[in-house]
């Protein structure tokens, strides 16, 4: 592909946008705009490249507290789903403008970072998306044990015929005296799953704690590491929470509240 046929392309992808703006989240247009966009990326910039994991892990679900009452809470819901997603296309017309200016400054030929499967893969994008947009309705009701949310996880891989690409809870590594024992482990695409309960104001703080040294344990092995913490409306400031913990490069934070 060549410098203007990029940049045409990726300039389609922004027009979209204004009409995504009046649709809905998760809509058949919107799932298509964003797997084509990301295939141009991936085309474009090169799965490594920060434009293509910006995109790729862009949360189109609502962050942070609010309260309602019970009347209104639908209501609440949907303004906060509404304002989510349209916050999430202009970061995503950001990082698409910024892959504008890119091409414009490094020429085509040099933008590109290649593609290497023990970085990013589409595995990976359907792993963060099957939390995304599945974790939730696979729980009916509140787990009591992280267990339940492990064996929910499990179940949803497999439904997405990655049964064959994972392990649970069967590798381990040593590392600094101590045992670590992954929850899921997907050895081709060098990528952990990591599975999280937050069920009490205390287990929050503990969860931050684990996490952080997971990374430092996890990351002598694997390139990849995803942390799923499913909450049961502890956590108050997500953003605060996963913006502390993806501040290392290759790490994805997915807050699934219940």
């Amino acid at each position: 592909m060549d410098k203007k046929t990029a940049i045409k392309s990726i300039q389609n992808q922004i027009t979209e946008i204004k009409h995504l703006q009046r649709g809905t989240r998760f809509s058949s247009e919107h799932i298509k705009w964003w797997t084509d966009t990301l295939y141009l990326l991936e085309d474009i910039f090169g799965e490594n490249s920060r434009i293509y994991l910006s995109f790729a892990n862009l949360s189109w679900h609502p962050s942070g507290s609010f309260v309602a009452d019970v009347y209104s809470m639908e209501q609440v819901f949907d303004k906060k789903r509404e304002e989510a997603f349209l916050s999430a296309l202009e970061r995503a017309r950001g990082i698409l403008e910024s892959g504008i200016t890119r091409i414009k400054g490094k020429g085509i030929k040099n933008v590109y970072e290649g593609k290497n499967p023990t970085k990013q893969s589409s595995d990976i994008v359907k792993i963060i998306s099957l939390m995304d947009t599945k974790l939730r309705k696979a729980l009916h009701n509140k787990p009591e044990k992280e267990k339940e949310v492990q064996d929910a996880m499990e179940t949803l891989f497999i439904g997405a015929d990655l049964d064959k690409e994972f392990t649970r809870e069967k590798e381990n590594l040593v590392y600094s005296s101590k045992t670590y024992i992954p929850d899921f482990v997907f050895n081709r695409i060098s990528t952990v799953v990591e599975a999280k309960l937050c069920n009490s104001p205390s287990r929050e703080k503990e969860i931050i704690a684990e996490i952080n040294d997971d990374i430092v344990a996890y990351k002598t092995k694997y390139a990849n590491l995803i942390f799923v913490i499913y909450d049961l409306g502890i956590i108050r400031d997500q953003d605060r929470v996963r913006n502390s913990l993806e501040e290392n490069e290759h790490v994805v934070v997915r807050i699934v509240k219940h």
